[in-house]
């Protein structure tokens, strides 16, 4: 269990990223891949009410869960976004939604993109390539968040410390969308 701190700011040119995160230090880790989330809840959706999240990410192949809360003391938001985050690689995310789904807990939210990692050996940031736009990550100590965005470019004004289901949300509504989940197909499908 740890504290992930993070901001998201958007990202117009994916490949232009890259190449200031490599002038200021950074290497890529894990190339260009798509990820898919299931979100899991209550059917009255207790745990987003309680601003958790319970999530099965397949990553390339790779099975996670995740489980994340607000702080017990401290921030949940200021101009970061700080969680505790308890997750654990599981060898068959597809069982582990059977299981899910005969203890009562439903599918409440799918969201998909292809992501890439970077680091410089203190932090990480994520490129994201979303349905709904390019974002990035930039995951650390709130110092080191700071200084590696104003050394990318990035105004604090510009810091996003919502969830890809927030901004999912307030998407649709600028778009007049009907998509339920944030997947590919889904805003193809019903966000002409």
């Amino acid at each position: 269990m740890s504290i992930e701190t993070e901001i998201k700011f958007r990202v117009e040119d994916a490949g232009d990223l890259a190449r200031r995160l490599q002038q200021v230090g950074f290497r890529e880790e894990t190339p260009r891949t798509f990820e898919s989330n299931v979100l899991f809840d209550t059917p009255d959706r207790k745990m987003r009410a309680r601003t958790e999240i319970l999530r099965i990410r397949n990553y390339g192949g790779r099975w996670v869960i995740t489980h994340k809360r607000l702080p017990d003391a401290g921030p949940g938001e200021d101009a970061h976004k700080h969680r505790i985050e308890t997750e654990t690689e599981v060898g068959d995310g597809e069982m582990l939604a059977q299981i899910f789904r005969s203890i009562g807990l439903t599918e409440a939210f799918r969201y998909e993109k292809w992501r890439s990692e970077w680091s410089d050996g203190e932090g990480h940031c994520v490129i994201d390539e979303t349905p709904i736009g390019g974002f990035a990550e930039l995951e650390g100590e709130p110092e080191w968040i700071d200084r590696r965005a104003a050394q990318l470019g990035v105004d604090r004004s510009s810091y996003i410390t919502l969830s890809y289901g927030r901004l999912f949300e307030q998407w649709c509504a600028q778009h007049n969308c009907a998509a339920n989940d944030l997947t590919f197909e889904a805003v193809a499908k019903n966000c002409g």
